[in-house]
């Protein structure tokens, strides 16, 4: 792997410490990271505020050239990109690689809109202009799961608006965002863009920061609570994408082999390891046996392995902390339901876990009540619909969920009952740059994508002018 540095006003810099980034699928150190102190967050605050009216005042289509530019960019280095992603996260390559395209589309997405101001009203008295302003220094923190997709998203409308960004990836997944900073230190102008790496130590004193104006953040519900908490004392802008419970509801209408590898794929992408992944799955009592046995088979066939190699299908668990919290979900499954496929850890090096199957289990148990973050599926029986929708919607999450029926105005009506920010019908996993993604109950606040995503990182300003005789 190359070296790799901090972006502090437009300078690659090496950190005040260093930071082990490790290899999910070997367990063994894959690159050094240069790791900030506070001394650098200050200075890399005190960077995007000085850069903030320059680039504030830029205007809106010289901003988003630059941020086509910077997509180019992305994309003539996918591959290496990839390449890195996979080694510090663990994914299969082609996830990674379209992970990265997807990055290379939310860019373009955004270099491409515009905000101009509004007229609410006009007349012969009066006109009232809105105008949207950007809000200023805007701290972008993202998970470890998807982190160059979740970093897109909040650092291309943020620049798009006119704000300057002090981002700080995952600490266990920071390569890929770092060499992204080389190309913004080529392309845009010195403190527009700052990213610094940390050992879970600094988001705290970046939520709390005075010269921050907004906080976007990606990660548990539990840590969007502190991040709220810290963000109160200036009343910052919040932007939190946190946990979800997704559940898929399957009618009774459907064939059981034609969508149980779609399922199959709703949970396991990522090895399980995504917000909005299929985390607890309903199937009608008429098809529950068929279901069971062709998820149970897909399980079985599915090549567990280095996401480095082409033929992994699903690759480790992304660091050993979690890998350790998962096993206890194993457990726990193994105790309170019936496992028809997986169930144990691979006895190799690296976080592996077997794809798991779960049935006869019931809904008070930790693995569905909880988000899982992992490979193992719960498959519940039900015999009304009205039965799975109330229980599809008993939880504290509302993030995802899916309804897969042949009859489309059957599916509608039930994802109409969905309390969830995104419900989709025969399909699930399916964001879009264009679409904007929000979280209803304790799964968010605020949204993501979309041009309503763009509009989160602006202040509106009224001007309201009484016009002359």
């Amino acid at each position: 792997m190359n070296d790799y540095r901090l972006l502090i006003d437009g300078k690659l810099v090496s950190g005040a410490m260093a930071l082990n980034v490790v290899n999910p699928a070997t367990e063994e150190v894959v690159a050094v990271a240069p790791r900030a102190d506070r001394a650098q967050l200050e200075q890399a605050v005190a960077a995007a505020k000085a850069a903030f009216p320059r680039w504030s005042e830029t205007p809106v289509r010289d901003r988003g050239a630059l941020l086509a530019r910077l997509a180019d960019a992305v994309e003539a280095r996918q591959a290496e990109f990839a390449e890195i992603l996979t080694a510090e996260n663990g994914k299969p390559i082609a996830q990674a690689v379209h992970e990265m395209a997807a990055v290379v589309a939310a860019m373009r997405y955004y270099a491409g809109l515009d905000l101009a101001p509004r007229i609410l009203k006009e007349n012969a008295s009066e006109k009232i202009i809105e105008q949207p302003m950007p809000l200023g220094v805007v701290g972008a923190i993202s998970a470890w799961n998807v982190p160059m997709i979740l970093l897109a998203a909040k650092i291309a409308p943020a620049l798009l608006a006119g704000n300057t960004v002090v981002a700080k990836p995952a600490a266990t997944t920071p390569l890929a965002a770092l060499k992204l900073g080389e190309l913004c230190a080529d392309i845009l102008p010195p403190g527009v863009i700052n990213i610094i790496v940390d050992a879970n130590d600094l988001g705290d004193a970046l939520t709390r920061h005075p010269d921050v104006a907004k906080i976007a953040f990606t990660g548990s519900t539990a840590t969007g609570r502190k991040v709220m908490e810290s963000a109160a004392g200036t009343l910052k802008r919040l932007t939190l994408e946190l946990g979800g419970n997704d559940a898929a509801i399957v009618l009774d209408d459907v064939n059981p082999k034609e969508i149980a590898p779609d399922l199959f794929a709703g949970a396991t992408f990522n090895s399980g390891q995504g917000c909005v992944v299929i985390k607890r799955l309903y199937v009608h009592d008429s098809q529950y046996e068929e279901f069971c046995e062709e998820l149970g088979r897909l399980a079985r066939e599915a090549i567990v392995d280095d996401g480095a190699k082409p033929e992994a299908q699903i690759g480790p668990l992304q660091n050993k902390a979690h890998f350790e919290r998962v096993k206890g979900f194993l457990e726990d499954a193994k105790q309170d339901g019936v496992i028809v496929a997986g169930g144990n850890v691979l006895k190799r090096k690296g976080y592996f876990v077997e794809p798991t199957i779960v049935r006869d289990i019931g809904d008070d148990t930790r693995l569905v009540r909880e988000e899982q973050f992992g490979p193992i599926l719960p498959v519940l029986r039900y015999a009304k619909v009205e039965d799975a929708i109330a229980r599809a919607n008993d939880t504290e999450f509302g993030l995802g969920g899916s309804v897969w029926s042949k009859d489309p105005d059957r599916a509608f009506a039930v994802a109409s009952q969905i309390n969830s920010g995104t419900v989709w019908i025969n399909r699930h996993l399916n964001l879009q740059p264009d679409i904007p993604f929000r979280g209803d109950k304790q799964s968010g606040i605020g949204t993501e994508l979309g041009h309503a995503g763009l509009e989160e990182y602006t202040q509106p300003r009224i001007i309201n002018m009484a016009k002359q005789a």
